[in-house]
This record gives structure tokens, sequence and C-alpha cells, in this order.
């Protein structure tokens, strides 16, 4: 697992747009992302949903960042994934550096990012915000950021997806969001890139009944898929994610409650939650 000292924070684990209301209030309902603080310090942060606003208020809040750098590993540019970035304080600091590390061209990442943030669309263009910007492509071969060895691998998802698996401090995590199991047994690509990590966070944006109810092609699982990946790969724990913005806590509580009978360490993420030993 990853140790305590390595931090593993859900800022938003829905998918498709943020949601609010009375059965959505203990997993919560911002979308994707999530952070982690390397041994020596690096932030390293993983999708610029609509959470990302909830992780800007914690830096404030508490924190000082190491060389005042972030480092942003975005798993591809649909909006869950990145309409948080408008909001997130240190993009609007000349105090702050923040690299981006995509699978696409630094051309393409910032075309894409300029989108959100341009014409109509914001009051203020994402090229003239003062915090100083790094684009990097990262390859299957893998990179680093402090000791922390950051590995990519693709997914099955419409205009591309990758996942990511950071291997830090003697643990591992995977993120595996927004990926389509395929018709039979499971995906050997992404089973064996997350060979043995401690923590496996997979797309269980349908319920399987969902998936055969017109969803197929959609680039998105199950939880079940899920749980048949986290046994082939040997994960220590599997947390599912990317929920459905329909979904109640209620019904995530059901899931859970099925999945853990094909996995026994099956958790449900949950925003603003560390996954520690006391969680276990």
């Amino acid at each position: 697992m990853m140790k305590e000292d390595i931090p593993l924070m859900f800022w938003g684990v829905r998918g498709t747009l943020p949601v609010c209301g009375k059965d959505k209030v203990e997993y919560g309902g911002h979308t994707s992302c999530a952070s982690i603080f390397s041994p020596e310090g690096d932030l390293i942060v993983i999708d610029a949903g609509s959470g990302m606003k909830k992780l800007a208020d914690s830096l404030v809040e508490k924190a000082e960042i190491k060389d005042k750098i972030i480092h942003i590993l975005l798993t591809h540019f649909h909006l869950d994934h990145v309409w948080g970035l408008p909001f997130f304080a240190p993009l609007f600091s000349d105090e702050y550096t923040l690299i981006f590390y995509s699978d696409v061209s630094s051309a393409v990442v910032k075309r894409h990012l300029e989108k959100i943030m341009s014409g109509r669309l914001f009051p203020v263009n994402f090229s003239d915000t003062p915090s100083k910007k790094i684009f990097k492509r990262v390859s299957q071969k893998g990179f680093e950021i402090g000791e922390a060895e950051i590995l990519s691998c693709p997914l099955n998802h419409p205009q591309g997806c990758v996942a990511y698996r950071i291997n830090s401090g003697g643990g591992s995590v995977v993120f595996a969001t927004d990926t389509e199991h395929p018709e039979k047994g499971v995906d050997k690509r992404l089973a064996a890139f997350s060979e043995g990590a401690d923590i496996f966070i997979y797309d269980a944006t349908f319920t399987p009944e969902d998936y055969k109810s017109l969803r197929k092609g959609w680039g998105h699982s199950t939880w079940l898929a899920g749980t048949e990946i986290a046994m082939e790969a040997k994960v220590k724990d599997l947390y599912l994610s990317h929920f459905s913005p329909d979904f109640s806590d209620a019904h995530i509580k059901d899931i859970l409650s099925q999945a853990v009978k094909e996995f026994p360490r099956t958790h449900a993420a949950k925003e603003i939650s560390e996954c520690s030993e006391e969680e276990k």
C-alpha cells in the first residue's frame, strides 16, 4: 500500500458532470481529480476535473508546495477531466510552475486547454494566466518525478485516454478511469500494467445491467469488470471510481456490497479520502 507519508487524496470521483443533492453527499459530486505527495514533497495531481477547485482550496489553507511546482498528469481531455483547471488558484499566480503531462504533443495540450479558457467560454485566456507552464509528452517507457516512477498505458476510450501507474515510497497506485472492458475476458494489457499494484483505481461508471442497455461502445466499464481485472492483476486493493452522476450514495453502497463478494478488498472512492491503513 502507499505509505502513510504519501497520502492519496480523492478530490472528485464522478464522471460526466458534477452533481449535488442530499443523496450524493457521502461519496461526493465532483468530477475526477486526485493527488499524491511523493516522499520528497512533490505534488502530483491526476486529472483536472471539478474537484480540482477543492484541491486548490486545501493548498491555500495548509500546504507549502515544494519549489512551487505542481505536476499534473492528464489522462485525456474530455470536459469532466479538465474543467476544474480554470478555477485552480495556482494557475493565476506567477509564483507557481505547472508541469502538464499527457500522451499527446505540447502543441495539442495547449490547444485543448486554451479552448476551454478562450473566446466567450471564459473571461481569462489560458495563455494569459501568470503561472509558468511546461508541457511534457509521456511515453510507455516511463519518467520520474523526484524519486517517483510514473508509467502510462493506453486505455479503450473515444479520442484516447491513458492509465498512470505511480511507484513511490515502496508502494504503487494505478489510475485507470475512462476505459471499456473487452467483450470477453479482461483487458490483458491493463492487467499486466497493474500487476501487483497496491491500489488499483478503476472505472465504475456503469453497473453490468446499465452497460448491457445500449451503453456498449461508450468507453466506460463496470464494477464487475473492475473486480475481474483486480483478480487477474493480483492487486491488493481495488477502488471503484468515476461513478455515474445518477448514482446516489445508497446505490454506490449497493454496488460496493456486490463488488466485495467478488473481490473482498474493494472500496468505493470518496472525495477527500485518504487511503490509509486506518481506513481499511
